[in-house]
């Protein structure tokens, strides 16, 4: 314990003593840590939106658009003017099919989808949706078992769609949470208005968890209004969603297709075109996905950099103390303290400009010029996690600089390095 002590006296003094040269180590390391939490606090919050809930499972489903034949078509029926019980037939048809667990009709409506609807929702007194945009869902009821929608008290998607069935909506669990309302699962049961008729009660059947707009964006304010959809509304519905069984997802799309003229065709209804959801949501996220992934060979390159920068600091600071190493070793010092030597100098300087740069990352926070967060720049965890992982990563860099030329250093006889001083 004695020796210790006196060690570290000995490193104190020592880092006092080269105090000139420390000092640009300080500064290079002061830079390093801002831009790492820069990095570091950009990746947290794409990585944490990321693995946020989705609210919704897309696996094993597809879109099917629908066309109508024109009068120019030699097959055109005239006679066929009944839009919403084709589309009612289809649908009809579709569920029968064995492979097939759920479909659905709905209006902008689908996961990944970049045409939205609006609503306005009221309850009582509270009144949410002129400046916080909630996605109205107009659907028929097992569009809720197409994306296997969750209810907050645990309702499953057939208990979701069954409420829906009844004429009762859902909506996001967390739709009020700017009214100092944590959950509406108090409010179950309670009467609502929606904007697409004021006039009307409706009877809030489940709140349900966050239904995220895409894998980018966070769940706290992405608000969702799940309503039925009359069949009087079918003839404009042009989404038509279907859930596969997970043991039947093979040559799905070009078995549907063989029987589409046959099977799948109502009058001058017929089917137009078939899609994965896992292509659409790669097409959907594509400018997305190059963000992120412009931004992440951006910080890597930059990390690189940085860690290439302090490799050589390092490298060329043990280089200088070949020497100084040799004389401990040549005292009893184990390869061992040497190490340990080095590196908690090198720590010792990133902790103190560490102190400092936490003082620099909080005012850029505090001015807004980091990532944004659901509005928000500065959040204590947030802070405190960056600040925590940008200083392990650094540390890092400085024991890995450390190490290959101090084990090099440490591989040469204390006699000979001596010698050569």
């Amino acid at each position: 314990m004695e020796g210790d002590k006196t060690m570290n006296k000995k490193l104190f003094k020592q880092i006092r003593n080269e105090w000139r040269f420390n000092i640009w180590i300080f500064v290079e390391l002061l830079i390093v840590s801002v831009v790492m939490w820069f990095i570091t606090d950009y990746m947290y919050i794409q990585v944490n939106n990321y693995i946020e809930p989705h609210g919704f499972d897309i696996s094993h489903c597809y879109l099917i658009n629908m066309g109508k034949l024109t009068p120019n078509s030699h097959e055109y029926n005239p006679a066929d003017t009944t839009d919403n019980d084709d589309r009612a037939e289809l649908l009809n048809r579709l569920r029968h099919r064995p492979e097939i667990e759920a479909v659905s009709l709905s209006q902008n409506s689908y996961p990944y989808d970049g045409s939205n609807s609006s609503s306005i929702v009221r309850h009582d007194t509270i009144k949410v949706g002129n400046y916080d945009f909630i996605l109205r869902r107009l659907v028929t009821p097992d569009f809720v078992r197409v994306f296997r929608y969750q209810g907050t008290n645990g309702e499953t998607p057939e208990q979701l769609a069954d409420l829906l069935s009844k004429d009762n909506i859902l909506l996001s669990d967390n739709l009020f949470n700017k009214h100092k309302m944590p959950s509406l699962r108090q409010l179950v049961g309670k009467v609502f208005h929606i904007s697409v008729d004021t006039t009307k009660n409706y009877i809030l059947g489940a709140s349900i968890t966050p239904v995220r707009y895409d894998d980018f964006e966070s769940n706290k304010y992405s608000y969702t209004c799940v309503a039925k959809l009359g069949k009087e509304h079918y003839k404009d519905m042009n989404e038509l969603c279907v859930r596969v069984r997970d043991n039947m997802d093979h040559d799905f799309i070009e078995n549907l297709w063989r029987d589409a003229d046959k099977q799948l065709r109502i009058g001058n209804l017929y089917i137009s075109d078939i899609q994965s959801f896992n292509n659409i949501r790669t097409s959907f996220e594509r400018g997305s996905m190059n963000d992120v992934r412009n931004y992440t060979t951006g910080g890597v390159f930059l990390m690189l950099n940085i860690f290439l920068g302090i490799l050589g600091t390092f490298w060329f600071r043990t280089q200088q103390r070949r020497g100084e190493i040799a004389l401990f070793k040549a005292l009893g010092s184990t390869n061992h303290d040497v190490f340990l030597r080095q590196i908690s100098e090198g720590l010792i300087l990133l902790s103190v400009a560490t102190l400092f740069a936490i003082i620099i990352d909080f005012n850029l926070a505090f001015t807004n010029l980091n990532t944004s967060q659901d509005g928000t720049y500065l959040a204590p965890i947030r802070f405190i996690i960056t600040v925590v992982i940008s200083y392990l990563l650094t540390a890092l860099m400085i024991i890995v600089g450390t190490w290959f030329p101090a084990r090099k250093a440490m591989s040469i006889q204390p006699a000979e390095a001596l010698h050569e001083e």
